[in-house]
C-alpha cells in the first residue's frame, strides 16, 4: 500500500522545497517506503487537516491550534499523523524491517540535538533564507507566508534581509554555529561521515533537509550556498551529496 505525504508546493520544477517536509521525504525514501505526494497550499493546511482529522502540532500565541505540514496518511494502519519527528518515530515502530531513523533506541538523543543544539546554532539562518523563500511560492502561499512572517518580525521581509556590517556579523555567527555542529560530527569521523559514524540517522536527515532548502532557495551557484557547502572542510556539501538521492 502507498503512503500519502502532504507537502507544500512551489513554483519550481519538482515543487519540493521546505525543510520540514523534506525531513519526511528523506525518511520515507531512506526506508524504501512507497509514497505519493498531495500538495496543499499554506492557507489550506488548517482546513485540510481538520477535514482529515490530522491533529495540530502546537499552539499559536493566542492559544489556538496550529496545524502544520508534513503529515502522512498510512493506509496499512489507517493512521494520519503530523510533525516530522513524530512521523519518523511512527515509521520506525510500524516498519521495523526498514532501516531505522533512530538506531538502537536513540530517539531521546536525537530529539535533544534537533530541538536544542541544532536550532540554537543555526539561529542566524532565518533572516537570510525566509525572504527569498517567499519568492518561490505560489500566490496563495506567497501571500500567507509573507503576511505571517512579517507579523512575526514586525517588518517587511525586504527589511528582514541582513545588510552591511550586520549581515557580515550574522553570517560569521552562522558559520561558527555550523562549526560547533561539525565538532560533534568529528567525534565519529573514524568510523564514517555521519553523526553516528557509518549509520545514517535523524540528525543527518535534518541537516540535509535544511541544506536542500538552502540550495533550492538561494540557487546552487549562489555564494551563500557555496559558502555553506564548503564550510568545515566541505563536510556539509559532501553530506548532502551522500543523502540527496533520498530527497526525491
Amino acid at each position: 500500500m502507498t503512503i500519502t505525504l502532504y507537502d507544500i508546493p512551489s513554483t519550481l520544477p519538482g515543487n519540493t522545497w521546505g525543510p520540514n517536509t523534506f525531513k519526511t521525504r528523506y525518511t520515507l525514501n531512506f526506508k524504501g517506503l512507497r509514497f505519493t505526494t498531495e500538495w496543499v497550499e499554506y492557507p489550506d493546511i488548517e482546513p485540510h487537516c481538520k477535514k482529515l482529522g490530522i491533529k495540530p502540532t502546537s499552539k499559536k500565541d493566542d492559544g489556538r491550534d496550529h496545524y502544520t505540514l508534513p503529515a502522512i496518511y498510512d493506509p496499512s494502519t489507517g493512521t494520519y499523523i503530523s510533525d516530522s519527528f513524530a512521523i519518523a518515530e511512527y515509521l520506525d515502530k510500524t516498519y521495523p524491517d526498514t532501516p531505522p531513523i533512530f538506531p538502537r533506541n536513540t530517539v531521546g538523543l536525537h530529539r535533544v540535538f534537533t530541538q536544542t543544539a541544532f536550532t540554537q546554532n543555526i539561529e542566524p539562518i532565518w533572516e537570510f533564507i525566509l525572504p527569498p523563500t517567499c519568492l518561490i511560492l505560489n500566490p496563495p502561499s506567497n501571500e500567507y507566508f509573507r503576511r505571517t512572517r512579517e507579523e512575526s518580525f514586525g517588518k517587511t521581509l525586504e527589511d528582514v534581509v541582513p545588510k552591511g556590517d550586520y549581515a557580515i556579523e550574522q553570517w560569521n555567527k552562522l558559520q561558527e554555529g555550523f562549526g560547533k555542529i561539525a565538532a560533534w560530527y568529528a567525534v565519529t569521523d573514524g568510523t564514517g561521515p555521519y553523526m553516528m559514524g557509518d549509520e545514517i540517522s535523524w540528525d543527518d536527515i535534518v541537516l540535509c533537509s535544511f541544506f536542500s532548502w538552502m540550495r533550492i532557495v538561494w540557487g546552487k551557484d549562489d555564494k551563500k550556498w557555496k559558502d555553506v557547502a564548503g564550510w568545515d572542510g566541505g563536510r556539509w556539501g559532501r553530506l548532502l551529496q551522500d543523502l540527496e538521492k533520498y530527497a526525491v
